[in-house]
């Protein structure tokens, strides 16, 4: 615990320190559980099968795809963040296999899974084609492929690498933790899926419900006010489809034709 007055410590993968990766977890974790639902949908899926979610952190997705239906694999390059997770999910009663590893060297079965969710890993990974090219690999003829990121702009490079990672009222994440060069736009991301065998799908906008809920929200959960589940209700993260994305965005494709 800080002392009293003094900037609470910052760690990722540390449930004694402010995680800003489990705190940006749970507040994207509707989203992106509404926006995988809508696409398997529209694609006439039903949420069953085998699903890989790479850059998994301390489950939350995991655990909410297996909640779906999904029989899971998760894979995380921290072994703090992986023991966390099997912890959760043994609580949980779910039967989710959590491994640690990195999303570059990915090491599970090819053509395996019918979902391959990539969380917490294009803004992260300094090599993204490695990264595609490991899920690629990974997914399932006809499989379907879920991401999320960060868009390169003026107002993402404020948030992340600014108010994030330099501001002490709102700094929730280690220094360097985001760089503009790792940041990635939905053409960049394109091409990448492109040049895999992956066929786009398309991107969808997601935002907080308004700034003033993004700070309030953030800054409750960084002093420890509320717990990760009343920081999704306090954030509001919202998807806008047909928005330009000037943040964050979710997307998918496809192995084979959309």
């Amino acid at each position: 615990m800080a002392a009293r007055g003094s900037a609470p410590p910052i760690a990722l993968d540390d449930p004694d320190a402010v995680d800003g990766r489990q705190i940006r977890a749970a507040a994207f974790q509707r989203v992106r559980l509404e926006y995988t639902s809508g696409v398997l949908e529209r694609l006439g899926r039903a949420p069953f099968g085998r699903a890989l979610v790479v850059g998994s952190g301390r489950g939350l997705l995991a655990h909410g795809l297996a909640r779906l239906g999904f029989t899971v694999t998760a894979v995380d390059p921290s072994g703090p963040a992986t023991a966390l997770a099997r912890e959760a999910a043994a609580q949980a009663g779910l039967a989710v296999a959590h491994r640690t590893g990195p999303a570059e060297r990915l090491d599970v079965p090819e053509a395996a899974y019918d979902l391959v969710y990539l969380a917490d890993t294009l803004e992260i990974t300094a090599d993204p084609d490695r990264v595609m090219e490991r899920a690629a690999r990974a997914l399932a003829p006809d499989g379907v492929l879920v991401y999320d990121t960060v868009n390169r702009t003026p107002v993402s490079r404020l948030v992340y690498l600014v108010a994030f990672q330099r501001l002490p009222l709102t700094r929730i994440m280690p220094a360097g933790r985001y760089a503009a060069r790792r940041l990635r736009t939905p053409a960049e991301v394109a091409a990448l899926l492109a040049r895999h065998g992956l066929t786009d799908g398309g991107t969808c906008d997601f935002r907080p419900r308004d700034l003033r809920s993004l700070v309030a929200g953030t800054l409750a959960r960084r002093r420890g006010r509320i717990g990760d589940d009343a920081l999704a209700e306090a954030v509001g993260c919202e998807l806008a489809p047909g928005s330009a994305p000037l943040v964050t965005y979710l997307g998918h494709a496809r192995k084979g034709r959309l």
